[in-house]
């Protein structure tokens, strides 16, 4: 078995240490704050740049600069109350469902109306686009589910399986042909458009208000209630996780730019942020209002939260040059099949980021681990008083003599010049709380093996008297302490009887008053 170098006795302290990940989310500071015309019900970031930010609220849909949180564009081509504007993936089209049952896409440029699509006999919750970016799909509380085609304004696909409110739904980046609805029958659907069916059928506890899918296809998360569940698509939707840290209904949920982190709004003015490798909450941020929409920013810089009352923020984060240059970094591709890769020569350095293999020489023993190896107990005692050392690795040491029975063996069989060092060491620290009741092991085996020979040597004697005096000095102050804490218990129990007798008089005055 290896031997295991000798860890230090470290005191322990109450470090507060800042989570990486909090500092990260607190840098989206300095809040705008728009009022709207009613309740924020959606936002959702332009997937290109300069990434505009569309709010549905009341009948509007409303266009905001990420970076300045200014007015751009607003939509007001609805007769009631509109629902789930959303980008097409090159920005240049919107889609939005409303009360009145239709399903509208408009150019996003000039505000024109492109399609009106009619079919749904209730108000449509949920639009998106499909990935082949001529489809749209939308969910209505008549529980039915409906595919459009752009150019020929046309229902293609019409799905019937929920049998209550459909108002949650998400596209599948990496499978054009696939995505998926929340309803209010606690079940969460996984569509084929090639098939025409249901391919996934999902049960949750709740009522679904939100679904997301995780880059590459294989996870998704459904909010209903208050919890979050994570499921295996590619197992048949099996539960993967459970994660209740909200009081109050879950009503929207978004991913990072790289799908390593899931955003959480709830009733409960919440915005909590969870590690997707780990399923742990990480940061919680407070919001004035029940929170209805959490949104953002494809390049992670801005964060729009909506609430219930007609209120949106938006954060932004500063991205440093440093930063920005990783971020291009990960997105250039690095191609390995050339030539001139492999005629680099021995003298290239390698780039910022290649993978290094780095190699660590294993770190050479102490002198008193090498013997306490060879289990010179003796030797090894010596070793470590010899160098000056500090106090916490000597007593490390007798603390490991201790655990293998060779404490006596270590001071057995010493003259004067030999113990006197082990003597000093626990006259200095036999007063020090963290090392009082190990030392007093060690003094009392002194005392046991060298008992009736301490008397012979002048300086021995004088370090024994010197210990006396310190454990006289040491009981003495316990002594007091003691005393000090009686007299504090007396007079609080003094304070105890004369508030119980006031209270008591005050309600005889108070019988007085009343007879």
């Amino acid at each position: 078995m290896e031997y295991k170098p000798l860890s230090s006795m470290r005191p322990m302290r109450n470090v507060k240490r800042g989570a990486p990940e909090a500092g990260y989310w607190k840098k989206f500071e300095s809040p705008v704050l728009v009022k709207e015309y009613g309740m924020v019900s959606s936002l959702e970031f332009c997937p290109t740049k300069p990434h505009d930010l569309v709010v549905t609220a009341s009948t509007r849909l409303q266009m905001y600069s990420s970076r300045t949180g200014q007015l751009k564009k607003s939509i007001t081509r609805f007769n009631s109350t509109a629902h789930s504007g959303s980008f097409r993936s090159d920005g240049k089209l919107l889609v939005a469902g409303d009360d009145t049952n239709l399903v509208q896409v408009f150019d996003a440029g000039s505000r024109a109306v492109l399609r009106t699509f009619k079919g749904h006999t209730d108000p449509v919750h949920i639009t998106r686009f499909l990935p082949n970016r001529t489809q749209v799909f939308s969910g209505s509380n008549d529980t039915t589910v409906r595919v459009w085609d752009i150019p020929s304004q046309s229902a293609i696909a019409t799905f019937e399986d929920h049998t209550d409110y459909v108002h949650a739904g998400c596209i599948f980046a990496d499978n054009p042909n696939m995505f998926a609805t929340g309803s209010y029958d606690h079940t969460v659907c996984i569509w084929d458009v090639r098939a025409n069916a249901c391919a996934i059928k999902i049960t949750v506890d709740n009522p679904v208000e939100s679904v997301v899918v995780l880059p590459g296809s294989g996870v998704l998360a459904a909010a209903g209630g208050p919890c979050i569940k994570m499921f295996d698509i590619a197992m048949g939707g099996r539960l993967l996780a459970n994660m209740g840290n909200h009081e109050k209904t879950v009503t929207s949920l978004c991913l990072d730019n790289d799908g390593s982190r899931l955003l959480a709004g709830s009733l409960d003015h919440h915005v909590k942020i969870y590690d997707l490798q780990t399923y742990k909450m990480t940061y919680s941020a407070t919001y004035p209002a029940p929170v209805l929409s959490v949104a953002l920013s494809p390049d992670s810089t801005s964060l729009a939260v909506g609430m219930s009352s007609g209120v949106f923020s938006l954060r932004r984060r500063d991205v440093s040059a440093k930063e920005q240059a990783e971020v291009q970094m990960k997105k250039d591709e690095i191609v390995y099949g050339t030539r001139a890769y492999f005629l680099r020569g021995s003298a290239h350095k390698g780039d910022d980021d290649d993978l290094r293999i780095e190699y660590k020489r294993s770190r050479s023993l102490a002198d008193y681990d090498k013997l306490l190896r060879k289990f010179e107990y003796a030797r090894a005692l010596d070793a470590v008083l010899a160098n000056n050392r500090a106090g916490s690795i000597i007593v490390s040491l007798l603390q490991e003599l201790i655990h293998r029975d060779g404490l006596t063996t270590a001071l057995s069989g010493r003259d004067e010049l030999s113990l006197d060092p082990v003597l000093r060491f626990v006259v200095k620290y036999i007063d020090n709380p963290r090392y009082t009741q190990l030392l007093i092991k060690v003094a009392d085996a002194i005392l046991d093996i060298y008992g009736d020979l301490l008397s012979s040597s002048t300086q021995i004697g004088e370090l024994l008297v010197r210990l006396r005096t310190k454990v006289r000095v040491e009981l003495r102050l316990h002594q007091d302490l003691t005393m000090l804490l009686g007299s504090m218990e007396m007079l609080m129990s003094a304070c105890e009887v004369n508030h119980m007798r006031a209270s008591y008089l005050s309600e005889d005055d108070s019988a007085a008053v009343s007879q």
